[in-house]
């Protein structure tokens, strides 16, 4: 279908005790519009409810796994409240991954920015191919990685995140591992998911749902904590003159004002 964003294959396609969702919105780089979040969080209804499956991996269709948010669709409207309601819908998506009973593998080999790096991070096993580039790009057009924060910053070291929060500058899947962002650089993303995915269907229903909230405890501790200040910040930043100016400088690729 047209309008199908990401697509969804059960056990009976797959072959065995995994789903996979797939991001298949590459027009626009997989970017997080409201109707790709929708969809996202079905496919992590569907394979949840689906006592067949006992791990779920989400991949990509294209050169970009994930751009970050729709910026198109920042326009019209009341800044602040469509900023608010986007960054609750991707809190929900997040969190859906996070507390989900089944472990989440990330397969990546394309390109990560921005808000697709909170889909990263709230995968509990991520593996990043050659092709994979990161960065966090928010404080380029004046806001700030906020919401993605919940997923990021109990994953990377201090250090990292605060380096590449600030700098935006580009890296590598390797530099990625090294700060805890992934779990692994593969030359072959998909024989090393496929290893992985082997090894985590040896797991029981119980034992992976028990063993992954383990993992997860304090990153859900923290949602519970800070999502709604977090969306609220982020919709200020959003509703800002600065914001307007950078978005608007990315859309219409030039400078925004601030660069010399």
């Amino acid at each position: 279908m047209a309008d199908t964003l990401v697509s969804y294959a059960g056990p009976d396609v797959t072959g065995g005790p995994v789903a996979r969702l797939t991001l298949d919105s590459p027009h626009n780089r997989n970017a997080l519009s409201s109707r790709l979040v929708e969809q996202l969080h079905a496919g992590l209804r569907d394979a949840a409810a689906d006592p067949a499956v006992r791990v779920l991996v989400l991949g990509h269709t294209g050169g970009t796994f994930c751009a970050g948010a729709d910026l198109s669709e920042t326009a019209g409207g009341d800044p602040f409240d469509t900023t608010a309601d986007r960054a609750r819908e991707l809190t929900t998506v997040l969190r859906s991954i996070v507390e989900s009973p089944l472990p989440v593998v990330a397969a990546i080999d394309g390109h990560v920015r921005a808000g697709g790096l909170g889909l990263v991070g709230a995968c509990d096993i991520a593996v990043a191919g050659p092709r994979s580039t990161f960065a966090l790009t928010e404080a380029r057009i004046g806001v700030a990685p906020a919401i993605i924060s919940l997923t990021l910053l109990p994953k990377m070291s201090a250090r990292a995140a605060a380096r590449y929060y600030l700098t935006g500058e580009t890296f590598t899947a390797g530099r990625a591992a090294e700060i805890g962002l992934i779990t692994l650089a593969a030359e072959d993303v998909t024989a090393a998911v496929d290893r992985l995915v082997a090894d985590l269907g040896r797991g029981s229903p119980q034992g992976l749902a028990a063993s992954k909230a383990l993992t997860t405890a304090h990153i859900l501790e923290g949602f519970d904590r800070d999502a709604e200040r977090l969306a609220v910040e982020s919709a200020d930043l959003f509703a800002s003159d600065e914001a307007r100016e950078g978005i608007s400088a990315f859309l219409q690729k030039r400078p925004p004002r601030w660069v010399q």
